[in-house]
């Protein structure tokens, strides 16, 4: 059982570095010639983004902007809608019906928030906000202080059952990877932790540092120069694979946590009333983005690692995710507060 409590008010530390999961199997690039889509875009594509600028979403965003931009002859306007894990923006989304709408959606919004959220929902995000592309993934890195009492998994194992009133972990906010990461190492590990959800990534890494909570499993960018420098330690990464920027650091599995593989992945969606040419388009636009060499480096700089999928192959890969968390949540009695 995850127990959990609030914490608020630590400040915010810069993300950087790189870390990225193992790629699956590149797809064919797409030919130059774009598809034609008579009459579309007509204007500035609106792109709703989960979180606030400056976010995973908002970089990965400004990696397609230029050459998006050329291809559909059009801008990109950046909407920024954080809050409740994804849903703030989805409900935007789901309500829009001018044909130039899309957002990021990702592992909260549409893996883990369909459950997590689903009393408060207004809207079905799978059924009225489908994938258009998945594009890219992240790692999570367990991470403890660096000069804390923890040295490696084993220990960090020992401690939480010695200390069950320090068996605690932080998040970047409920519904987050970050939180079912840490609910999942858990429930993978027998132990009982409590939950101490902040304000995003940096918050929650701050109280990391301080000795606020024992440790936290987040995206592995934002740790990366902390790790480097000393102030915080990794014991592991999340996915399945060793990270290719870090081949180094092992994966929780093969540090002994069973069947452990998590990543933070992204992906393009729009409103269900998306015509059908014009999500056709838009999937061969971000695939033949993933799969041109220069844009698929800068996703490798900042830690990501592309992860190409089509419409139909994404909304399968979603409905997988929302299975799969939905045993997770209902296993131990996760809520959103």
């Amino acid at each position: 059982m995850i127990r959990r409590r609030r914490m608020l008010g630590t400040t915010a530390l810069a993300a950087a570095g790189a870390l990225a999961p193992p790629p699956a199997a590149p797809r064919r690039a797409h030919a130059q010639a774009p598809r034609a889509t008579p009459g579309w875009p007509e204007r500035p594509i609106r792109f709703v983004i989960t979180a606030q600028v400056g976010g995973v979403s908002d970089i990965f965003i400004r990696i397609f902007e230029n050459r998006l931009r050329e291809r559909l002859g059009q801008p990109l306007w950046i909407d920024p809608r954080p809050g409740a894990g994804g849903s703030v923006g989805g409900e935007a989304m789901a309500r829009a019906t001018d044909n130039h709408t899309i957002m990021i959606n990702h592992i909260a919004s549409h893996g883990i928030g369909p459950t997590l959220h689903k009393a408060r929902l207004t809207f079905d995000p799978l059924r009225d906000t489908p994938g258009i592309a998945r594009i890219a993934a992240l790692p999570n890195v367990l991470i403890v202080k660096g000069d804390g009492p923890v040295r490696d998994l084993q220990g960090l194992v020992a401690y939480i059952k010695a200390n069950p009133r320090r068996a605690n972990f932080a998040s970047a906010g409920a519904g987050t990877s970050s939180h079912l990461s840490g609910v999942l190492f858990g429930q993978k590990m027998g132990l009982e932790l409590t939950h101490v959800p902040y304000r995003g990534t940096g918050p929650s890494m701050a109280a990391v540092l301080n000795g606020e909570v024992l440790f936290a499993i987040d995206n592995a960018p934002a740790s990366r120069q902390h790790v480097l420098a000393g102030p915080l330690r990794a014991l592991g990464v999340s996915t399945a694979r060793r990270a290719s920027t870090m081949p180094e650091l092992p994966t929780l599995r093969e540090l002994g946590v069973p069947d452990f593989d998590v990543s933070s992945w992204y992906g393009i969606a729009g409103p269900a009333s998306l015509p059908r040419p014009v999500v056709a388009r838009l999937e061969e636009e971000f695939l033949g983005c993933m799969n041109d060499p220069e844009i698929a480096r800068r996703f490798r700089d900042y830690g990501a690692e592309p992860w190409p999928l089509g419409t139909a192959d994404y909304n399968a890969f979603l409905r997988a995710e929302v299975a799969r968390w939905a045993e997770v949540i209902r296993t131990a009695g996760v809520t959103a507060d």
